[in-house]
Parts: C-alpha cells; structure tokens; sequence
C-alpha cells in the first residue's frame, strides 16, 4: 500500500496522461476536417499570350479577383502595326465554358511589306501605306485549368471598323491611266470607312504568377 503523501502526486500524474491524449485527439479531430475544407485560394494576378484574327499576337496582364471572373490589358501586332486591346471573361464553374468581351485598336502601319511577301517585291499600294482598324470580339469557348495554368480556345464574331486612306489618289492615277484628257477632275473629300462582322478565332494560355 503506497504511503499517504504520494498519492496526490500518483492522481495528478494519471490525471495528466490521460488528457494528454485526449487533448490531441481533440485537436486533430477539430483540425483535420477544417484545413481540408477550406482549399488554398486561387492566383490572382498572371500573364497571358494568345493569337488569332483580328487580334493578331498579344501578350497581357491578367487579373481575376474572382474565380469566375478575369479581366485583361495589354498589347501586340499584326504584322503591321502595335496595337493595345482590354477585355473580360467570365466563368460560370471557374473553368469549362466561358464568354469573353474585348475591344482593340491597331495603329495604322505600312501594310505593304507584308503583301510582298505574297504578290511579289515589286507590288506596292497607296492604299496600303497607312492601315489601321478597331475591333471588338464576342467570343464563346472552352478553358481548360483553373489554377497556375490556363489554355484555352475561344471562337464566335468580331466587328472591324477602318478607314481607307489615300483613297482619292488612287481613284484619280486610275482614271488618268484609262486615258482621261484632264477635263474631268476625280476627288473625293474623305476617306471611306469599312464596316464588317466576321467569324473569328483565338488560341490562347494563361500562367498565373501570384
């Protein structure tokens, strides 16, 4: 039989062995479901690069504050001319099936070196001096990923608007080459603007960085 005055000390010692595991298995019963029900959050801020018609070649700053929701800036070239473009896509399951808005404007460039390439060094076009246009696209698509990495494939209609310049220099060496005798004067007081809705499409990938 133990003396008097040890047994405090053996009740407070089985006391304490047997909460300390009770305390942990508490801990990890209370931890475990939590840590597995809140997933870390998805990157915000990444960069995107894509290609298509009538976007050319661009590279972007993205931003998505939401899971089903990113917004675009930056800018590219069509082989022309630099041009800027914004725009936002939205997802409804974070991912899949997605709907995306832009608008961009391309400087006017000399689109004549890029005809050579396939009517010959020699062709060469006053109408082609200074090409320019804005657009705007509603696209429909597929995105494949959802956190770090996002390729994608969006298609559907664009709208082009441009201006032709040096339009009434040429309408005037054309009538003068078809044999006008100087009497009749051609001129026209502004430049005409194109207007068209087209298919399009763009393949693109998404990197988010943080």
């Amino acid at each position: 039989m133990r003396p008097a005055h040890q047994l405090p000390v053996l009740a407070a010692a089985a006391l304490i062995s047997w909460a300390l595991p009770a305390r942990a298995q508490v801990a990890e019963t209370v931890s475990t479901p939590a840590s597995a029900q809140e997933p870390a959050p998805l990157p915000v801020v990444g960069v995107m690069v894509d290609a298509g018609l009538p976007d050319g070649a661009n590279g972007s700053l993205v931003v998505r504050p939401f899971s089903w929701l990113r917004a675009h800036g930056g800018g590219g070239t069509n082989m022309i001319s630099k041009g800027i473009r914004v725009g936002a896509t939205w997802l409804p399951f974070g991912s899949g099936p997605s709907a995306t808005i832009e608008a961009g404007h391309y400087f006017d460039g000399n689109a004549n070196g890029l005809a050579q390439r396939f009517a010959g060094s020699t062709f060469s076009s006053a109408l082609l001096e200074r090409v320019g246009y804005d657009y705007a696209n509603a696209h429909l698509g597929l995105d494949f990923g959802s956190r770090r990495a996002v390729f994608y494939i969006h298609g559907g209609m664009s709208y082009i608007r441009a201006d032709i310049h040096n339009f009434d220099s040429v309408v005037a060496s054309k009538a003068s080459s078809n044999g006008g005798n100087g009497s009749t004067e051609i001129s026209v007081n502004q430049d005409p603007t194109v207007r068209a809705w087209f298919p399009s499409v763009k393949l693109g990938l998404i990197v988010y960085l943080w």
